[in-house]
């Protein structure tokens, strides 16, 4: 499956799948986390504990859905995927109950990892190939950052239109009608893409059959363990994933802080979500020319300076202008984290076959945010309400892209100046 055999609308169906599939449990949390507080009858800390238990079943599904990505193509896993996530969607219509709200959660976090993302992390390496391994990773992340940012604008359109009262003024049932159409549009496009890719991402035999073991032995799994790149990967990605987490504050910290109503702050989780896309384009192009290693310590560094504007208190609601810079800053840090830390296997000399078992144990430790991230958030938000629970929370995110920086610096000292194979 190099370029030559997979034509770019492969890599197309591999963007929209790539996001459409986190859309219900972390898209629209992340545009609409105020109305979705208010309509679920949530606080922060019980949002944050569905994004554990989410977690927490996707942290085991890691484990076992890495191998599981190695043995069948990755047409197939993915499309059942997105249509099992999507059957969630329709329970989740129904605003379900404080426990089976944890429950779903705890489905997503099966069906959108173990079928699901050691299978795409593996075709998209595939595609790449030796010499395209940012721009096909870079393509990737920046391309369902679009599709994200285009889901949220429907999201939003779609609220807008079904509120009929001033946004100022709009009931808790006027918001959970409205958001019910969001989430069941959302649905049907979501099961709509798995038809997509299970009609139209195929490859030859040979070509599959080249990407595909039989089975995975012991010895194969400790060769991936004696690799340093792989547990530099753990920490890295681990960092980066907080960085991400955290950008679910953005929409919240707009309305605590600088004012907003709930249609003005899901349109600043809407603008974020249309940097992610221009990042992972550029950073994917520029970084297949030089050394992806040292860009990547390059995004933790932006990271970490974006993070001390935020912690450090000078934005308000009468810095409007600073405060999308801010915004602007962290997130080219995090989205070019997020674009790199896969591209970069191929320098560390992972080996292609065993990719799917390579991203399970890395993603073991490296997506652990997904247990502590969110209840980390929440408890900082709640327990010091308004500007100083922000504060703290981008605290948290500059000592991760320190550590993160750190941990990539001695990445690229140890790969950054190797050749490609």
């Amino acid at each position: 499956m190099n370029q030559e055999k997979a034509p770019w609308y492969f890599l197309l169906l591999l963007i929209l799948a790539g996001e459409s599939i986190f859309i219900l449990p972390y898209v629209l949390s992340r545009v609409f986390r105020p109305t979705v507080l208010e309509v679920f009858g949530l606080d922060n800390v019980q949002l944050g504990i569905c994004f554990s238990v989410y977690g927490m079943v996707a942290l085991v599904s890691y484990l076992f859905g890495g191998p599981t990505a190695d043995k069948y193509p990755p047409r197939k896993l993915i499309a059942v995927a997105l249509w099992m996530t999507a059957l969630g969607g329709l329970v989740y219509a129904t605003y379900p109950c404080y426990t089976v709200l944890k429950i779903l959660y705890g489905y997503w976090g099966f069906t959108t990892i173990f079928f699901f993302w050691p299978a795409l992390i593996k075709a998209t390496r595939v595609w790449g190939g030796s010499s395209s391994q940012g721009k096909a990773f870079g393509f990737l992340d920046g391309g369902r950052g679009l599709v994200g940012a285009l889901f949220g604008t429907m999201g939003v359109l779609t609220f807008s239109l079904f509120i009929s009262s001033e946004i100022s003024e709009v009931t808790v049932s006027e918001s959970r009608v409205a958001f019910k159409y969001v989430i069941l549009i959302s649905t049907a496009v979501i099961a709509l893409v798995g038809l997509m890719v299970w009609l139209f991402m195929k490859i030859d035999y040979n070509s599959e059959k080249d990407i595909i073991i039989d089975k995975i032995t012991i010895p194969q799994i400790k060769e991936v363990l004696r690799l340093p790149s792989v547990w530099l990967l753990m920490i890295i990605i681990l960092c980066a994933y907080v960085g991400y987490k955290i950008t679910d504050v953005f929409s919240l910290y707009a309305q605590d802080v600088m004012l907003y109503d709930q249609v003005k702050s899901a349109q600043v989780g809407t603008f974020l979500l249309f940097i992610r896309p221009f990042i992972g384009i550029l950073i994917g192009v520029i970084s297949d020319r030089s050394q992806i290693t040292l860009w990547l310590v390059l995004s933790f560094i932006i990271s970490f300076i974006g993070a001390l504007l935020f912690a450090t208190g000078i934005i308000s609601d009468s810095t409007i202008v600073l405060f999308f810079i801010s915004i602007l800053i962290v997130a080219t840090g995090v989205y070019a984290a997020r674009s790199l830390y896969f591209a970069v296997m191929d320098s560390g000399q992972i080996p292609l076959a065993l990719t799917g078992t390579a991203v399970g144990i890395i993603s073991l430790v490296g997506y652990t945010p997904d247990i502590f991230a969110g209840p980390a958030m929440g408890y900082l938000l709640d327990n010091s309400p308004g500007e100083k629970g922000h504060q703290h929370v981008f605290l948290m995110l500059a000592v991760f892209s320190f550590i993160g920086m750190t941990a990539s610096w001695y990445y690229f000292k140890l790969y950054g100046k190797q050749k490609r194979k």
